[in-house]
């Protein structure tokens, strides 16, 4: 049974273009996250904003969600394996958002009580723009290909690149308002507007291992 299906996958070419088309849009991800994780980590951490830093971590995320989601789009041409891969995707995913949620929470709370001004950061202000522009075109670019292939982990790496997007222009607020309105408390305010958003993709991707594991059962 597992070899016909694996055998018909193979055969199909319109699943197999798809497959190569979201391993294409994997790698573009992957690049531009590395890019966005680097330069936000750094900048973040020279100018002192929390945002920008829980923006970077996100980005490393985003690393990981893309690299589970090659696993998952590799692992195609296996009925079996496919669903296997299904549940453990979803898995580092949740838990990986839910680590970053609780980080984010801790580390806004505490520059809060601390009144830790940030600095401004020129690269972080780009930077951000730019993913606010980029990051819903390849959301939107993922999600009609793990449609078409009806996969959720897919779906889900696409609903975290649409969450990068939301989270760039919460972050863009923050630090744009600490800035040039010198408002220092906006950049912890706005990382901590992330932590919701940033958890509930945590807990439907937990949730959503789960329900894959009692269906499979």
């Amino acid at each position: 049974m597992s070899a016909i299906s694996a055998r018909s996958t193979q055969d199909d070419p319109i699943r197999a273009a798809l497959v190569r088309r979201g391993l294409r849009l994997n790698y573009l991800g992957i690049g531009y996250n590395v890019l966005e994780a680097i330069v936000a980590v750094a900048a973040g951490l020279v100018a002192g904003s929390v945002a920008l830093v829980g923006f970077g971590f996100d980005s490393v995320i985003e690393v990981t969600a893309s690299v589970a989601a090659q696993w998952r789009l590799r692992s195609d041409v296996h009925l079996h394996r496919r669903e296997h891969v299904e549940r453990r995707t979803a898995r580092i995913i949740g838990w990986s958002f839910l680590a970053l949620a609780l980080y984010v929470a801790v580390d806004s709370a505490s520059a809060l009580a601390h009144h830790d001004a940030p600095e401004r950061s020129v690269p972080g202000l780009v930077l951000l723009a730019l993913s606010a522009i980029v990051m819903p075109v390849l959301a939107r670019a993922k999600r009609r290909v793990a449609r078409a292939l009806e996969s959720g982990a897919l779906e889900a790496d696409a609903m975290q690149t649409s969450l990068c997007a939301y989270l760039s222009i919460i972050a863009l607020a923050g630090v744009a308002l600490n800035a040039f309105a010198g408002w220092w408390w906006a950049d912890p305010v706005a990382a901590l507007a992330m932590v919701p958003i940033i958890a509930r993709e945590g807990v439907e991707g937990v949730r959503r291992e789960v329900l894959c594991a009692d269906d499979c059962c």
